[in-house]
């Protein structure tokens, strides 16, 4: 036990030093010197059976304050709701068809997965009838912050950065949602530090799909959405061909942001356990032995240093007991800007290894 235990304290050490400092939620856009340049901008959202969330979504794009050309295309992925109504609808009451252009979605083609099916179909729509210099990849059951499109072009242009990402602010209203959100997000950090993301002499490379601004030269550059069709973890995935396609002087960045936020809500455990399934498999490889590695990690890093307090305490051992608790405090404390960011108690912090469980 005192093995296990020192050794969990040697990860922590490390994570919280030499991990990019990933623990410290401090990578946001600089809401001064905007800079509002005639740039033009398409905004591609894919949505399927969205009704709920499409409606906000659209107004939230027309209230943005860019003050460069944006136009938006919509494409109705096959939905069977009133997704494509009540985009008609708002277009006509907020008098924006030369603004908003809704493609119908085709069958899906062989070897697609249905979001990048549909995201390729606008792109390619939009090279054929807008000039565009930038494409926003922005999911249908995203609210966009008035200022958020300003802030993306003025850090990709002041910056000459490729591909500008942020990672939006989940949904933490429901019991579930303040259990697991924000760990959510903390482990998403701690698999790709923003920090070292956004190093152009960093390897590591991410980004957050619901809000993706990406430099047209740049997608085509890696053979555009196409590139991506057999990929599940996209976001990543396209984040990572840009990295490695980058000229010189040029970068990607992938930030936080407590403005533009996701509708989507998660008011049981099942839809936050299939978000996580549905990827974490794809993030192994497929492979058991990772699986097996990965579950013995995170009891390393996650369980022996409760357990360790246990422990010490039944023995009298104190020597483990003290390191076990110094163990605790660092997980407390690495976790705990993620629990303000997200305007959590601070005990929030405390749970963090029964999360992990």
């Amino acid at each position: 036990m005192l093995i296990l235990v020192f050794l969990s304290l040697i990860i922590w050490i490390y994570l919280i030093l030499g991990r990019g400092y990933f623990w410290r939620c401090n990578q946001f856009l600089d809401e001064q010197n905007l800079t509002h340049q005639k740039i033009k901008i398409t905004a591609i959202i894919p949505a399927r059976n969205e009704a709920e969330n499409i409606l906000i979504c659209l107004k939230s794009l027309f209230k943005q304050d860019y003050q460069g050309d944006l136009k938006i295309v919509l494409i109705d992925d096959r939905s069977d709701d009133k997704t494509k109504e009540i985009a008609i609808k708002i277009v006509q009451q907020e008098n924006k068809q030369e603004q908003l252009t809704i493609v119908d979605g085709q069958p899906l083609g062989e070897g697609w997965s249905g979001k990048l099916w549909a995201m390729n179909q606008g792109i390619e729509w939009a090279k054929e009838n807008l000039e565009t210099d930038y494409f926003l990849l922005t999911d249908a059951d995203i609210n966009h912050a008035p200022n958020n499109l300003s802030l993306l072009i003025s850090k990709a242009e002041k910056e000459q950065l490729d591909l500008v990402s942020l990672m939006v602010k989940l949904h933490c209203k429901s019991f579930w949602e303040k259990l697991l959100i924000p760990a959510f997000i903390f482990f998403f950090q701690q698999l790709y530090p923003f920090p070292s993301v956004n190093n152009p002499d960093k390897k590591i490379a991410a980004a957050a799909g619901g809000c993706i601004l990406i430099r047209r030269e740049a997608l085509e550059r890696i053979g555009g959405i196409e590139t991506l069709k057999e990929a599940l973890i996209d976001d990543c995935t396209l984040a990572d061909l840009v990295k490695k396609s980058l000229s010189v002087n040029h970068g990607i960045w992938l930030g936080l942001t407590q403005s533009t936020s996701s509708l989507r809500q998660y008011d049981t455990l099942t839809p936050i356990w299939d978000m996580v399934a549905r990827t974490a498999f794809t993030q192994l490889n497929y492979s058991n032995l990772l699986l097996i590695g990965t579950i013995f990690g995170m009891f390393i890093t996650y369980l022996v240093a409760p357990l360790g307090v246990i422990f010490g305490l039944i023995t009298s051992n104190y020597l483990v007991s003290l390191l076990a608790w110094f163990t605790l405090i660092l997980i407390s404390l690495s976790y705990y800007p993620t629990i303000k960011f997200y305007r959590l108690p601070w005990w929030y912090c405390l749970l963090l290894p029964a999360i992990a469980l």
